[in-house]
């Protein structure tokens, strides 16, 4: 029978060595990749107090919820995901703030502002005080928002913008080199060009070398980043979508690690690839990636752009 002291031995190394499991499962935690995704669109349903910009429809026909991406991300192995608030449901960010009230740890948004009205300056000061807000996000992509960017309509935001500290990430497809007159002259204002300068209508209008060269030429500016987003919308084939490994590369190449970031978009193209395989294609397929680079592309260097401790 065993007696009382041995009980009492044999307790304390189960529960050493229960610690001891702790520690090392708590160590290769912290040794594991940061997965950030850089752009995800969340959105519920239409209701009368949340309807849809007239001639803006969403990109899926059912809504993508907090509920439905959570699950997609645990499953995909990505901790934080950066939320950009869809057009749809014109210049309202409170779907994204209830996603960080409830989810504090995974979620940080690029809010939407009505850039069209200068008074809106006077909400840049105190923007980051909403919950998980870092920074503005901009599209400039059809007949209406493009003016924006020469017309005098945007000219207020920029200095505003870098006087508050925000970083802006710009949606510009084919337009980037607008950006480059604004990123000179405001050299404090961190600019994000989302998915590669590039949408998957200049593919089909065969402008996409074009676009990519307006990317490019901005990296000379140090305040330029860029996201390496949303590439299996310009994918003519299916995964691992071998047919825009260069275009990543050429873009990576003028940018480097520490200025460009990984994002899925993941509700555009959304038929074409699994959330995982958003993340595989480039962890698994784009040789020219050391995992040094991965490190950096895959989230540790959005956190840093962002300011997300």
């Amino acid at each position: 029978m065993p007696t009382r002291r041995s009980f009492v031995t044999g307790t304390l190394a189960v529960g050493a060595a229960l610690a001891a499991q702790g520690s090392q499962k708590a160590a290769a935690q912290a040794d594991r990749r940061m997965i950030v995704d850089a752009q995800v669109h969340l959105w519920k349903a239409e209701t009368p107090d949340w309807k849809w910009v007239p001639g803006r429809q969403p990109q899926l026909p059912e809504p993508f919820t907090i509920e439905r991406l959570i699950p997609m991300m645990d499953e995909a192995g990505v901790d934080r995901a950066v939320i950009v608030p869809p057009s749809w449901p014109g210049d309202r960010n409170d779907y994204a703030i209830e996603a960080v009230k409830r989810y504090p740890n995974r979620f940080r948004i690029m809010g939407r502002i009505p850039l069209e009205n200068p008074k809106s300056a006077e909400l840049l000061p105190k923007w980051q005080e909403q919950p998980g807000m870092v920074g503005v996000r901009l599209t400039f992509n059809n007949a209406q928002t493009i003016p924006w960017l020469s017309d005098g309509t945007a000219d207020w935001f920029w200095p505003a913008a870098e006087k508050a500290g925000l970083p802006v990430m710009c949606f510009t497809p084919g337009i980037s080199a607008k950006l480059a007159p604004i990123a000179e002259k405001h050299p404090r204002l961190a600019l994000i060009l989302d998915h590669m300068g590039v949408s998957a209508a200049l593919l089909n209008e065969n402008k996409l070398d074009d676009a990519l060269a307006q990317t490019v030429a901005l990296a000379k500016y140090p305040n330029v980043s860029v996201k390496l987003s949303a590439s299996p919308g310009i994918s003519r084939e299916p995964y691992p979508f071998r047919d825009v490994a260069g275009h990543i590369k050429r873009v990576f190449d003028a940018y480097g690690p520490q200025r460009s970031y990984w994002g899925t978009d993941l509700t555009n193209s959304y038929a074409k690839a699994s959330y995982r395989q958003r993340f595989s294609q480039f962890t698994e397929e784009l040789s020219f990636l050391s995992d040094s680079d991965k490190d950096w592309v895959m989230g540790r260097a959005i956190v840093q752009r962002l300011n997300w401790t």
